[in-house]
This record gives structure tokens, C-alpha cells and sequence, in this order.
């Protein structure tokens, strides 16, 4: 472990600080891609024509690699954090526009009728009625985009010491040192797997009426399971 957390002095930072940075840099734009996945979900629901073009340009954005995007935003916001978050954010964007409207035509017709029968307009039915029922798909939308997010972010240190974590790795190279690159792959697998965590937790905490994995199937094991006695008679 002997240097593991020693952090080399041109990245001009602790080790605790490239994890703040890191996370700074991946959910920065995940939020952003999230506020503007709503309203444009919102209109390929409520204008189903629009869908089919919109998943097409999100899908072909999505297939271009970020550190091409990286290249074209340079001449426009040089060598900043903005330009790996611009490309973050439309990435979870376009992860997160077919979670929502998914999510949101998943609500029921009858729970839809209901609440236009009780004075609901759109906006007030789409943000108290369809986003609340949606969650559970939102948030498997926003898992994806977090968990990429967060592993896309090492790609800018190519960039000029913009990878947070991902610096570690050029810094391996640079100096000969191995440790540096485990150091940035574990450390970024484990932010992944935590931050996963934390939505799951979240998810749990809006949905109480969904079933937890074996507590929600145990109802039906031991409807299915006769009774010694009843078993007894048989």
C-alpha cells in the first residue's frame, strides 16, 4: 500500500479531493441531463410523433465517442471541466428521455381519467400523478446514466488534467507508477457502486408499495406451500 494514496503534486490536489472533484464532474451533469429530460419527455408524450425523431438524434448522438465531442468543444470552452460536462450531460440525457416516457405512459389510463375528473390539468397531472408512478423507471434511467457518467469522466485527462480520478492514469504512465492506475480503477468502481446504492435506497424510499426482492415473493411461496395439516389429509 506504500504510495497507493500518495497523489503526485502536478494534479495539485489530495486524494479525498480528486473523489469531490470526481463526483462533482459526473453527477453535475447528470442532474442537468434529469431537468431537461423532464419537459422534453413530457412532449414526446403528449405529442407522440415527436418520439420517434427524438430517440432517433439522442441514440446517434449517444454513438459518438465523448472524446470527439471533447475535440469540437475544446475551441469553444478550452480545456475546463465544462468541456467534459457538456457531453456528460447530453449523454444522460439521452439515457434518461426513454426512462421518463416509458415510465410515464406505464401509468394507467383509468389513473389518468381520474385525475382529469378531479380538475387536474397537464402540468399539474404530469408532475403530482405520472412522475410519481414513473419513479421506479426514472430511477433505473438515472442509475445507467450515473454509473456511465461517472466512468466517462477518466476520459478527461486527456484533455489536460480534467479526468479527476482519470488523471491517476496518465500520471501511472507518466511516472512509472502502477499503483496509480488501481488506485484510479478501484476507486472509480467503488464511487459506481455506491452512488448505485444510494439511488436503490432512494428507489425504496418512494416506492414502499413495490416488493423488495424475496420479501415480495414470499406471499406467493407460502400460498403455493400447503399446511402440515392440510398435506396431512390429503
Amino acid at each position: 500500500m506504500n504510495g497507493f494514496f500518495d497523489i503526485p503534486s502536478d494534479l495539485d490536489n489530495t486524494y479525498f479531493g480528486l473523489i469531490g472533484l470526481h463526483l462533482r464532474e459526473a453527477l453535475l451533469p447528470v442532474l442537468a441531463g434529469l431537468l431537461a429530460a423532464l419537459p422534453i419527455a413530457q412532449l414526446c408524450v403528449r405529442f407522440r410523433w415527436l418520439y420517434p425523431p427524438v430517440l432517433g438524434l439522442t441514440t446517434v448522438f449517444y454513438a459518438i465517442p465523448s472524446l470527439a465531442v471533447f475535440v469540437v468543444l475544446i475551441d469553444y470552452t478550452g480545456q475546463t471541466e465544462l468541456t467534459v460536462m457538456i457531453p456528460l450531460a447530453v449523454y444522460s440525457l439521452v439515457v434518461l428521455v426513454p426512462a421518463i416516457v416509458d415510465g410515464v405512459r406505464s401509468v394507467p389510463e383509468e389513473t389518468l381519467a381520474a385525475s382529469t375528473a378531479m380538475g387536474f390539468g397537464p402540468v399539474r397531472r404530469y408532475l403530482q400523478v405520472q412522475l410519481p408512478i414513473a419513479v421506479p423507471a426514472i430511477l433505473a434511467g438515472l442509475r445507467v446514466a450515473v454509473s456511465a457518467s461517472i466512468s466517462l469522466v477518466s476520459v478527461g485527462a486527456l484533455i489536460g488534467n480534467q479526468g479527476a480520478l482519470g488523471n491517476l492514469l496518465a500520471d501511472a504512465q507518466k511516472y512509472g507508477r502502477p499503483e496509480l492506475a488501481v488506485n484510479s480503477v478501484l476507486t472509480t468502481a467503488v464511487l459506481a457502486v455506491l452512488c448505485d446504492a444510494a439511488l436503490v435506497l432512494v428507489r425504496n424510499l418512494l416506492t414502499p408499495w413495490m416488493p423488495r426482492g424475496k420479501a415480495g415473493r414470499r406471499p406467493k411461496q407460502a400460498a403455493a406451500r400447503p399446511e402440515p395439516e392440510e398435506a396431512a389429509t390429503r
